[in-house]
């Protein structure tokens, strides 16, 4: 699954345009390397973002079917480090 649709897809951002711009902008990384929004995330990789205050990293724990999943679903996805 693309990074964009993933940030989306697990309510990390609002809307998809929001992640690719941030995809864009270069303040999203996967594994330490700026990730563009085409790029597709696995199982295990570290996301990192890079808010103007602080960075905020998440661990891929799976990739989701549909596309949106409840925020009471969102710690099967995706785990804050």
């Amino acid at each position: 699954m693309r990074i964009d649709k993933y940030l989306n897809c697990v309510n990390i951002t609002k809307r998809r345009a929001v992640a690719e711009d941030m995809c864009k902008n270069g303040v999203v990384s996967i594994n330490g390397k700026t990730a563009k929004p085409s790029k597709n995330v696995q199982t295990g990789d570290i996301i990192t973002i890079a808010y103007l205050q602080k960075s905020v990293k998440y661990e891929v724990l799976r990739i989701p079917d549909t596309k949106t999943i409840s925020k009471t679903a969102q710690n099967e996805y995706v785990k804050e480090l």
